[in-house]
Formats: C-alpha cells, structure tokens, sequence
C-alpha cells in the first residue's frame, strides 16, 4: 500500500522501506528504532528503523543526523533526503499505525493497550528487517555474555557455554555441568525458560511442600487455608435501614 492511500482510507496500518543495500546483506549492521506520535491525540503512530553496516558508522555520522525534536519540519525534511540519498549503505524502514487502528485496539472487550500495540510493533519492524538478509550485530551482547561476572563459586565448571541458545551444544553441556542438584543453576541461567525447567525437573533433588495436617507433630493446628475459608452466617442480617425504622420482612399480607 503506498502513503497517499494509507492517508486517504484510514487503513490499519501499513509499512514502507528503502530496498536493502547489498552491504547491510554482507556484514554486520547496526541498528536503531525510535517512534513519534505516541502522546498526541490527533493522527497516527509511526515506528521507524535505521540501520547500516558497522564499517559505515563514520560515514553514517558524516550525514550529521540529530533528534528530530531538535529539529525543525523543514530540517526534518531536509535531513530525511540526505539519509534516503545514501541507500548504497543506509535501509529504514518504517510501520504507520493509523488513528482508527490504536482507538479500535485501546477500546475492544479484549483490550490492546498501547504499550503491547508498541511493543509488537517495533519487534513486527526488526523482524522485518531480519527477514529482508540484514544481519543485525549482536556485539553488545556477545560481549557481556563472554565476559559475564558469576557471582557463584562455579569450582571447575568450565566458562565455554557457547551462545546461551538452547540448541547450542555447548550451551546444553554447560547446563547439565553447572547444575547443582540442590541450588539449581547460577543466576546468569534464566529459570523461568522450559530449556532450563526440563533440566531442574529431572535432574534436581524432587521438592515436596506438605500441609501441617500430615505431620503428626502438628496435630490440632488449623491449616493455613482455614484462614482464607468464608464463614458462612446462620442468618442474613438486614441492612441498618431497615433496622432503624422497624420494618421486618413478612411472607404474606
């Protein structure tokens, strides 16, 4: 769908990009997404990505981009040509969410707030750009993975635990080494991940939480769900209205 028609109907949404510059589909990329019309009342939502290649960043500075609240509409303006004249190593792309979509979406029986409408927008966005052969860097976090500070006492477990993706090897045998049968795993392991619960379930010492009325030590002590158990009354008590004017409810005239 182009702009003009998007604008002319109001439609859910719609997403526009430069073509891929065969560079960012050659080595690593850096990326960054920003959004403008979150707070007003008035026209759409737009999320935007800007990537390139990281052997570009000095050109990509050279073209002097800044925040565009700083900037007036005509720099806006002006600026938006000087990125798109340098597709040979600059890709955008961006998704315009229309008034209609973000009200629908805010007031149906199953809500859709605006903080997960924006959420999955911009993953909608970097998914996108993933899909088109960009290969987006992971230097950050390949960085704090590999020099990661365990504030655990590891012994002689080994650090080479690959990736962290599930399916690495080195990744599953570093899981299975690190596993502590009581413990668990170091807090540099996600537990809530069914990779990680699969392994505690079947390798770790089984957890059994009795209730106080099995132990025989505990005998005549009320259980804790009593306190949480509604007392029923043995007669419905008017309300003081009817009270303070003596008015009794009768079952015939």
């Amino acid at each position: 769908m182009e702009l003009g028609e998007f604008e002319r109907d109001n439609a859910g949404s719609c997403r526009l990009g430069s073509p891929v510059p065969e560079l960012c589909r050659a080595g690593p990329c850096c990326l960054g997404i920003d959004e403008a019309g979150r707070g007003p009342v008035l026209g759409p939502m737009v999320y935007g990505v800007c990537y390139c290649p990281l052997a570009k960043q000095e050109e990509l500075g050279a073209l002097k981009m800044a925040d565009s609240k700083t900037l007036t509409e005509a720099e806006r303006e002006q600026l938006f040509g000087t990125l798109d004249g340098a597709r040979d190593f600059v890709g955008w792309a961006l998704h315009i969410l229309s008034p209609n979509l973000i009200s629908t979406s805010m007031q149906q029986r199953a809500k859709y707030n605006l903080n997960a409408l924006s959420h999955d927008t911009a993953i909608g966005l970097i998914q996108h750009v993933l899909d088109a052969g960009v290969h987006v860097a992971e230097v950050a976090r390949d960085r704090a993975v590999k020099n990661w500070t365990f504030l655990e006492d590891l012994g002689d477990v080994s650090v080479e635990y690959g990736s962290g993706y599930p399916n690495d090897p080195k990744t599953k045998e570093w899981l299975a080494q690190c596993l502590d049968p009581v413990f668990g795993y170091p807090q540099f392991v996600r537990f809530s991940w069914s990779t990680a619960q699969t392994i505690l379930e079947s390798k770790a010492v089984p957890v059994r939480w009795d209730d106080s009325e099995d132990d025989p030590a505990q005998k005549g002590t009320r259980s804790v769900l009593s306190f949480f158990a509604r007392k029923e009354s043995s007669k419905h008590q008017p309300h003081r209205f009817f009270h303070e004017r003596k008015l009794d409810t009768v079952t015939g005239l």
